[in-house]
């Protein structure tokens, strides 16, 4: 396979290489400085990835696989763990739907509980005020399990939501949509991670690291790149609850999608039904990993993982299309692909330079919402998706193109 798609970033024999998918994309300064943050960390394994999307994040940069062999750095994994995407094609097709979409998106706001209201209190309506019986009985076994277990070691890490956040969407860029695909089918897809506990975890974690090198007069270049090397308790501690919130994230939208079904088969579609294509996939997150024959952790910071075998999702902002894709199993990124188009300014410059004008003739043709307060999730606050995907054409093909026509945002 070619690899002329990336190139490669590296001041002097001091920085572990970053190999970048960023032809045709912006990097900005900002961005790339955390990046050799990173690289200079001594243990980084053979090279950075950088992903089409890249742009700067708290932490670390989001669009970067980041492989190490002895530690990891809860930062860099972030407070949305198990951030990420789920799609579902339905037995719908164009024509079933009505001419006018908002009573749809009514359907679906009233199915999950979305935003953040009177400060994440007792009132907030992004939370559940009865929780379903049903969500109970899910986290108190399988996968999810053992939460009580990390709280009677750690309870700096206990969330007093976390039966209320669950199959709830959140806030910022987490959507729920629906699509048609090239051959006019319906889909379900929808954003979101690990809400209010993912959070506690990583904050959590992200403040014992640096305690970590604090005590241990530890100097790095930025101090959310502190670490936890492994065989440490601390590590072990670590992993157990990043990998329940990682379980946490995964339900969340499991979740979601059921009831949005429930009520939409409820209120507009009795036949409505999942057909196939149920792709469920992380792209905040760590894994154990093989790679250049050991095995590794891979953080991935807003990244989707691209084996050859690997269906993903790449969405791109409120107006324009989003992909189901392949990987293509390229090692040189660690098998990875991008996670959406990725910002193109921050959400404080999307809010100053957009209208509400603006957006509205951006999202023309899509049911959402049209007010002042998602100006910074207008699509002119991203990257061009098809730039991010031509950018990325040997880590990914394309097997659905997908375009909204109803949107609920955070």
């Amino acid at each position: 396979m070619s690899h002329e798609r990336y190139t490669v970033i590296r001041p002097d024999s001091t920085y572990m290489p970053i190999k970048a998918w960023v032809d045709g994309v912006q990097l900005e300064d900002e961005a790339r400085k955390q990046l050799l943050n990173v690289a200079k960390l001594p243990f980084i394994f053979r090279h950075i990835a950088v992903m089409p999307d890249v742009h700067w994040g708290r932490g670390a940069t989001v669009g970067s696989v980041i492989p190490t062999k002895g530690a990891i750095i809860p930062a860099a994994v972030g407070v949305d763990i198990g951030c990420g995407m789920v799609a579902a094609r339905t037995n719908l097709e164009a024509s079933h739907l009505p001419d006018g979409l908002a009573g749809v998106r009514s359907s679906i706001e009233a199915a999950v509980p979305h935003g953040r209201t009177d400060n994440g209190g007792e009132r907030d309506r992004g939370a559940w005020h009865d929780v379903p019986g049903h969500i109970g009985a899910i986290l108190g076994a399988g996968p999810v399990g053992g939460y009580e277990r990390i709280l009677a070691k750690h309870p700096g890490v206990r969330h007093k939501s976390v039966l209320r956040h669950c199959g709830t969407l959140g806030t910022g860029n987490h959507f729920i949509e629906l699509c048609l695909d090239e051959m006019q089918r319906v889909w379900i897809m929808l954003h979101s991670g690990s809400r209010g506990p993912g959070n506690k975890i990583g904050t959590y974690f992200i403040e014992k690291a640096k305690e970590d090198m604090r005590r241990h007069f530890i100097n790095l270049p930025d101090a959310d790149l502190a670490y936890i090397p492994e065989g440490s308790e601390l590590f072990d501690d670590y992993w157990v609850a990043l990998d329940w919130a990682q379980n946490y994230a995964r339900l969340n939208r499991e979740i979601m999608v059921a009831n949005v079904v429930e009520r939409l088969r409820r209120d507009h579609f009795p036949e409505l039904a999942v057909a196939q294509y149920a792709i469920n996939c992380h792209h905040n997150y760590v894994a154990w990993e093989h790679h250049y024959g050991e095995n590794v952790l891979v953080t991935r910071k807003g990244a989707v993982r691209a084996r050859a075998t690997d269906l993903g999702i790449i969405p791109g902002s409120m107006g324009v299309a989003s992909y189901i894709v392949r990987g293509r199993g390229n090692e040189d990124s660690f098998t990875s692909c991008s996670h959406g188009a990725g910002r193109a300014m921050s959400r404080r410059a999307a809010r100053e330079r957009f209208t509400v004008d603006d957006h509205a003739l951006a999202t023309q043709g899509v049911e959402c919402r049209k007010d002042k307060e998602v100006l910074d999730e207008t699509p002119g606050a991203y990257k061009d998706i098809n730039a991010v995907m031509a950018a990325q054409s040997d880590l990914v093909e394309v097997v659905h193109t997908l375009k909204q026509v109803v949107c609920v945002k955070g």
